[in-house]
């Protein structure tokens, strides 16, 4: 593994999806057990892809499953974002994480919370606002951890370049379902007012199509509308940016 310092968040470049997986699962499980200490509780945001599935099926793996069985009995679960469409899509977020995680580990259901893909955009984004700020008993909800990956075209959650919600103010929802015209649908995604009061983030990045948008991302201190995972810089917490080799080729 070979660290990097780029502007103020730490980037860890692994040999490959394998070994960042495995970084990603024991960097969850401090976490979640740090947390759990602090307020008995753990409050975590999944998102979807391929890169997070690798890191969730290590998750319910065995050994990982019956070492973290205590922890996930003291866990809520959110998601960043999620596609319009039922929760048995294929397309769907929930469907992946359920498939290759939840059905695996010591979760109730009353601990799950996902997004209502099925139902109308606008109101299934108000129904999640009103999940969060009910089950943190606060208008601001802060995650212990929340799991973001990156797009092609360094879009995170669902957030894409020159979205409307490249803003973290109060007059930003908390949950918003923006129309993204390159993909011809709505989207449901966690906004910046949540990402960046975060206690802990973890970008997952694999792949050689990720390089040039990644080296972008580092390539400078300023934000950018065509680079929204750039705008993901937490408040008052931290952020890790797990990289395998063929993601991190362009960086200096």
């Amino acid at each position: 593994m070979k660290r990097l310092e780029k502007n103020g968040a730490s980037v860890e470049v692994w040999r490959d999806l394998a070994g960042l997986s495995e970084r990603g699962a024991e960097l969850l499980r401090e976490i979640a057990g740090r947390s759990i200490e602090r307020q008995s509780g753990f409050y975590v945001a999944l998102s979807g892809g391929s890169t997070p599935k690798a890191l969730f099926s290590l998750l319910a793996s065995d050994l990982y499953a019956k070492q973290m069985s205590h922890l996930w009995r003291e866990t809520q679960v959110f998601w960043t974002d999620e596609r319009c469409v039922p929760p048995d899509d294929p397309q769907s977020n929930y469907r992946m994480a359920h498939e290759s995680l939840l059905s695996h580990v010591d979760l109730q259901a009353s601990q799950i919370h996902r997004m209502r893909g099925e139902d109308e955009p606008e109101r299934a984004a108000e129904a999640y606002a009103l999940d969060l700020n009910s089950s943190f008993n606060m208008s601001e909800p802060v995650f212990d951890l929340v799991l973001l990956g990156m797009g092609a075209d360094a879009h995170t959650a669902s957030i894409f370049p020159h979205s409307p919600l490249l803003t973290d103010t109060e007059e930003v929802p908390l949950v918003a379902a923006p129309y993204v015209e390159k993909l011809q649908a709505y989207r449901l995604t966690l906004t910046l007012r949540v990402l960046n009061r975060a206690r802990n983030i973890i970008f997952l990045v694999s792949g050689s199509e990720k390089a040039e948008p990644l080296r972008k991302v580092f390539a400078s201190s300023e934000k950018d509308e065509e680079l929204p995972a750039r705008w993901v810089r937490p408040v008052d917490g931290a952020c890790y940016w797990l990289v395998d080799e063929e993601a991190a080729a362009l960086l200096d």
